[in-house]
């Protein structure tokens, strides 16, 4: 029974780490390379992350510079910079591409916090999806092992208490997100 907890404590861990990822994609006005990783190239007919065509570096706070290794898809690299949803327009000068990151406007960081605390609703509901999965588990378990009511309300009780540090540990990533955010 206890393997049978930590399966659902680690779902609860990869759900955590999920919204952690997505949170590393929202630009908050630095440069902030993970803004690029989903952002795929054609690259000779097969789509590529940008990290895998060329260097990524960040010369200052507000700008990124991609270098791609082979000259002739910089034209690729930049169509797939505007086509993404990061909304800056890349600067081509015929070797490397710059992405400058303008300051966020109050309205647009505002806009932010709401995306990322929909997000955090988003990672609670998974947690509490994954509880309700654990608990129908539990008492399946304890059906077929004869297991009493009261062990049966324990590994219940268990199955709450990890749920709530879950859902703290979203509450303070998405917390500490949105401070970031509004932090000029």
């Amino acid at each position: 029974m206890e393997e049978l907890l930590m399966t659902f404590e680690e779902k609860m861990e990869k759900s955590l780490n999920n919204l952690n990822r997505e949170f590393s994609t929202i630009r908050a006005g630095r440069a902030n390379p993970h803004v690029l990783d989903r952002i795929m190239v054609d690259y000779y007919g097969t789509p590529t992350p940008i990290q895998q065509v060329g260097n990524v570096s960040v010369p200052e706070a507000r700008m990124i510079v991609i270098q791609p290794w082979d000259a002739s898809i910089l034209k690729e690299v930049e169509r797939a910079l505007i086509a993404s949803d990061l909304g800056i327009t890349p600067t081509n000068d015929g070797k490397l591409i710059r992405l400058v990151f303008p300051e966020l406007t109050e309205e647009r960081r505002k806009e932010l916090v709401k995306d990322i605390k929909k997000k955090g609703e988003g990672a609670k509901v998974a947690v509490r999806n994954i509880r309700r999965d654990a608990i129908d588990a539990v008492k399946k378990k304890g059906k077929e092992d004869g297991i009493s009511e009261d062990e049966m309300k324990d590994y219940e009780d268990d199955i709450q208490k990890i749920t709530n540090e879950y859902v703290k540990k979203v509450d303070a990533a998405v917390e500490t997100k949105s401070n970031e955010i509004m932090t000029v």
